[in-house]
């Protein structure tokens, strides 16, 4: 494969910034899509959702008095609307000239997992999400502060249950558990000193805040020191600890690279990060910068995100349905703002079952044959008023001078990381030696060898 086009697809979710790599070079590349800024808006299909405490409350009265079927009706219009943050999250991956913020977003999104199926607020997951997004690229440390007091966050961990007289352990446990440090780096009574601490810290306007009557306010131990610590002191003390860098360095590592990154390397960035005080940029500029030099194709298995939108850009597909593709990626394990559970999706191998590989062969032969990548009427029923059964507009590009090989090299060479003599030849008998790109038939030839490629196990990988 290509390698500005490698890198096109771990720093966005497609090949459309490999010319923009190739041209301004992987470091200006970097600079270019640090300083990209974003919408802080509101987005309208949020509108109707409510936003304040007084707005969750009246609708709250509302469920309590309806009868069932207007109930239904109100959590399903709900349910639609995180169906279309989805569609509107989309949007910006495909849209965005430097899409790396978006991709960080995402990342985050799966570290600080909180999910509309628990928490069930449309407004609070945007706020959310924007939260990620406007500190993609900021400091870890402030980062985490800032995430334990949404109220997406305390309501998806329970912290709303949690109070003095009644403690919840689950969002101190995943605060060191997922979160910071890992499993093996912090003791039981850390997490039940923790959950102290942040006893209290409930629902708020903008964020979560303590609530005086509900605090806790006993002298605790954490990680050693004693003190009555509220949610930025733990986390300034969680911070101090010798294994923290290497959790996230790890994870950082597997979503854009590798599916299984060396100890060494996951040490030799979390060093580099803690030098560094926990700031983003600088550790991001330093793994890509000097893994780009490497001979690593083929060392992660491509998310669902990667392999569709990778799909619409080589298709120029752009009357595409991002609800369906919001569909699609649910049922390739990859919801987004629903992962499976607070671990988030775990990636690797289980992007390749037997049924996403067979679920992705369907969407292959769909698209290149300008179809939509369902036909379930059903979610057309629930969450789309569009007719999804209409033909897309389609348009591969090639060179259109040359023979067969020079057009499986064309492809092959932007597509696979890896091409050998029996794959070689598989695809000669689809584009025969008689090739003649000036026919009237030539697209069709080009779109099935297409097809055929991007059904290789050697494609799903990056």
């Amino acid at each position: 494969m290509d390698k500005n086009t490698l890198w096109s697809l771990r720093l966005g979710f497609s090949g459309k910034q490999s010319n923009a790599i190739e041209k301004i070079g992987l470091e200006k590349f970097l600079e270019k899509s640090f300083a990209t800024s974003f919408d802080a808006s509101v987005p309208k299909l949020l509108d109707g959702s409510p936003k304040s405490i007084e707005e969750l409350k009246e609708k709250r009265q509302i469920l309590k008095s309806e009868n069932p079927e207007k109930v239904k009706e109100m959590l399903k219009k709900e349910a639609q609307v995180s169906f279309e943050m989805k569609a509107w999250w989309l949007e910006k991956m495909i849209e965005s000239e430097f899409p790396l913020r978006e991709k960080m977003t995402c990342f985050w999104h799966n570290h600080f997992v909180s999910t509309f199926q628990k928490v069930k607020v449309n407004y609070w997951i945007f706020q959310h999400n924007q939260l990620l997004r406007e500190h993609a690229f900021g400091n870890f440390k402030e980062l985490t502060k800032r995430v334990i007091k949404t109220n997406a966050m305390v309501r998806y961990l329970d912290n709303v249950d949690n109070r003095r007289d009644k403690i919840n352990e689950n969002l101190s446990r995943e605060l060191l558990e997922l979160f910071t440090l890992g499993v093996g780096n912090y003791t039981e009574e850390d997490i039940k000193n923790g959950a102290k601490g942040l006893a209290g810290l409930t629902i708020g306007e903008d964020q979560a805040i303590y609530r005086p009557i509900l605090e806790n306010n006993d002298t605790i131990t954490y990680f050693g020191k004693k003190g009555k610590f509220k949610s930025d002191e733990l986390v300034d003390i969680i911070f101090e600890q010798k294994n923290i860098p290497y959790l996230i360095t790890r994870k950082i590592l597997k979503w854009f690279i590798y599916d299984n990154p060396t100890e060494e390397l996951v040490k030799y960035y979390g060093d580099f990060f803690r030098k560094n005080d926990f700031e983003i940029k600088p550790l991001l500029v330093k793994i890509f910068t000097e893994e780009f030099p490497k001979e690593n194709a083929g060392s992660k298995i491509k998310d669902p995100l990667n392999y569709i939108l990778q799909l619409y850009n080589e298709l120029n597909i752009k009357n595409n349905n991002l609800k369906l593709t919001a569909f699609f990626l649910r049922q390739q394990g990859m919801d987004l703002f629903n992962q499976p559970n607070v671990k988030g999706w775990n990636g690797g191998k289980e992007w390749l079952t037997s049924q996403i590989y067979l679920q992705r062969n369907n969407a292959a032969d769909l698209l290149c044959n300008g179809k939509n990548i369902s036909k379930r009427l059903r979610f057309n029923d629930e969450f789309t008023n569009e007719n999804i059964n209409l033909l897309i507009d389609i348009k591969l590009n090639w060179s259109k001078k040359g023979n067969n090989k020079t057009v499986i090299a064309e492809l092959t060479n932007r597509l696979l990381f890896q091409v050998d003599e029996n794959l070689q030849k598989e695809f000669e008998t689809i584009l025969k030696y008689d090739f003649d790109p000036n026919e009237s038939n030539a697209e069709n030839g080009v779109l099935r060898l297409f097809n055929a490629i991007i059904k290789t196990p050697e494609f799903q990988i990056i």
